[in-house]
């Protein structure tokens, strides 16, 4: 009898393991169709924007888009007209000649709030120094641009790298490498 409920045992341990299996494959399958049906339309979204972006009418200014995150130093992003936001640099900002926008004070008055023009989009005047400046929060040095000037572009100007992009106050989690690349866009169509 012992040797019966051991098979038995068996049989049972390896319909449960096959069951198991096939659950996850069925998952991972349906997730990897959910991802790629995501790729497709980011890819999609962003083509479309960046045929807007070569639009632009060239010369000695730069896209600024506003990126907040509480108690970081950086300013957002910056990129040339024409070029897609693959090429932006995230840039901490040198306040000599002009203030940023939405800039409050160092010592925050009660009831202050900061950040309230988190992804606009400006058109910037000014120049890089050729300096870096490290930013303490992020532990990274970044690029110094020194501001002369700023209008606003669009207040609501949509996502920055890519449209199922998740945006956190708490750290930074946008950054132009996380767009997805022509050839990644390629892998599902």
């Amino acid at each position: 009898m012992r040797g019966i409920y051991l098979t038995e045992l068996t049989e049972k341990s390896r319909r449960k393991a096959f069951m198991f299996r096939k659950i996850i494959l069925l998952t991972v399958g349906a997730l990897s169709l959910c991802q790629c049906n995501t790729l497709r339309s980011d890819c999609e979204a962003i083509a479309k924007r960046e045929a807007e972006i070569a639009q632009e009418q060239p010369g000695n200014y730069f896209i600024g888009r506003r990126y907040y995150v509480p108690y970081t130093r950086f300013w957002g992003y910056l990129r040339e007209p024409g070029q897609s936001w693959r090429t932006a640099k995230l840039v901490i900002m040198d306040e000599k000649q002009c203030r940023q926008p939405d800039r409050g004070p160092e010592r925050p008055l009660p009831g202050a709030v900061f950040g309230t023009d988190h992804n606009v989009e400006y058109i910037i005047r000014g120049s890089y120094t050729n300096e870096e400046a490290y930013e303490p929060n992020t532990n990274q040095p970044l690029p110094v641009f020194r501001l002369t000037g700023f209008e606003v572009k669009n207040r609501k100007p949509g996502f920055l790298f890519y449209p199922s992009e998740r945006y956190s106050d708490k750290m930074l989690t946008l950054q132009p490498k996380f767009m997805p690349t022509p050839e990644r866009c390629a892998t599902c169509r």
